[in-house]
């Protein structure tokens, strides 16, 4: 088994609870970490016998382009998409952080985890 991870993704958008936030919006931060064996690709060298880092961004991009109340709803989101379209991919973990969340004090970031194994 072998360990692929995206991180620091960086992207603007409105998620929140508040209708403030859906206006307004918010800077985030997506770090993703896969697991999925990774054998055949260390000796075929192909793009096709492994994880495409270049996919998971694309499906962080996308999901978080979609406004949810809660952090943790588009990671488990995020996570679904993984299992669905990358078929290599046996767990999944992501980190959604909210930079300078609005919460009433000086609060750098606010982080949610989400961890999740294929199921079959």
């Amino acid at each position: 088994m072998g360990i692929i991870r995206v991180n620091d993704i960086r992207l603007f958008t409105n998620h929140g609870c508040l209708d403030e936030e859906g206006k307004i919006g918010s800077e985030y931060r997506v770090d993703v970490e896969v697991k999925a064996d990774l054998q055949k690709s260390a000796k075929t060298d192909e793009l096709v016998d492994t994880v495409d880092y270049v996919h998971l961004n694309h499906i962080v991009k996308e999901e978080m382009a979609i406004r949810s109340k809660l952090l943790e709803h588009v990671a488990q989101r995020i996570i679904d998409r993984i299992f669905r379209e990358i078929q290599l991919v046996e767990k999944a973990e992501v980190s959604v952080s909210k930079i300078n969340p609005p919460i009433g004090g000086n609060v750098g970031e606010v982080v949610i985890i989400v961890k999740d194994v294929r199921k079959n």
